[in-house]
């Protein structure tokens, strides 16, 4: 398992490069008003995707940003409904694994009902492959990486998405997500595969970063993420900071109409 990333390590490397300051306000900038809103930080599953770094990460921000934050490593959490209904925000990392039909069921509520769900990589897009239900709430499933960590360009496909906004194109060294995604979710970033590793997907362009609604909640998700220390680059992080706190607006902030098919009806 890969060593936490340092949150002053970080902040340093994004400072160095004139980023951490002006991405960090971007991110504020989503949230209207992140104090006393509730927040769920699930982890677990398999232990190649850096829960345990990535909570480390993650909680310490998510505080600072003025959330209360609820810690847990069960998926018990999600059959508490007094808890459940209590939230604005689930934040999800736990590849693979199982899920009971009542917890599956507790959360799906949860989230239909206005409560916001946001991850990445893995965490979110690999959870629970026996669950189409769940599957059919995140928007996409993870079915392959070619070549595994490799190089990889990041496309930003929609600049004027608040999320998206001020970011260019960037480049990742880490596994290259192949899903199958929902074609109807808000596309806001992709990456076009080679034949390098796959030659019969040569060219396709498939989603990294989306946002969706399931029911009143909305959903974020980011393919990035596979260690922790891909959150180093600034671009990655900023990203899903910003996709975070637009999830964690489900309750309090109109959502427009996402719905926008890739095949639409002719």
């Amino acid at each position: 398992m890969s060593e936490p990333v340092n949150r002053r390590q970080f902040i340093g490397k994004t400072a160095a490069l004139g980023l951490g300051s002006a991405l960090a306000g971007m991110a504020r900038a989503q949230s209207s008003d992140s104090k006393s809103k509730k927040v769920l930080f699930v982890y677990g599953g398999w232990e190649g995707h850096d829960p345990v770094p990535c909570r480390d990460l993650f909680v310490p921000w998510l505080k600072s940003e003025g959330f209360e934050v609820i810690v847990s490593d069960t998926l018990e959490s999600y059959t508490d409904k007094a808890l459940m209904d209590s939230l604005d925000l689930v934040v999800q990392v736990w590849t693979m694994g199982e899920i009971s039909k009542e917890q599956s069921k507790g959360l799906r509520a949860a989230i239909s009902s206005g409560v916001g769900l946001a991850g990445w990589h893995g965490g979110l897009g690999d959870s629970f492959r026996q669950d189409v239900g769940y599957q059919y709430m995140v928007g996409g499933q993870w079915v392959a990486h070619p070549g595994g960590v490799i190089d990889y360009r990041v496309n930003i496909t929609d600049h004027e998405d608040p999320i998206t906004e001020g970011l260019d194109d960037f480049d990742m060294h880490s596994e290259q997500y192949y899903m199958h995604v929902d074609p109807n979710n808000k596309v806001l970033a992709t990456t076009r595969f080679s034949d390098e590793h796959d030659p019969w997907v040569n060219g396709c362009v498939i989603p990294v970063v989306w946002k969706k609604v399931y029911g009143k909640g909305r959903v974020f998700y980011t393919s990035l993420g596979h260690k922790a220390i891909d959150f180093e680059v600034p671009e990655a992080f900023t990203l899903t900071q910003r996709g975070i706190l637009w999830a964690s607006e489900s309750k309090h902030a109109h959502t427009p109409n996402l719905v926008s098919p890739a095949h639409p009806v002719i």
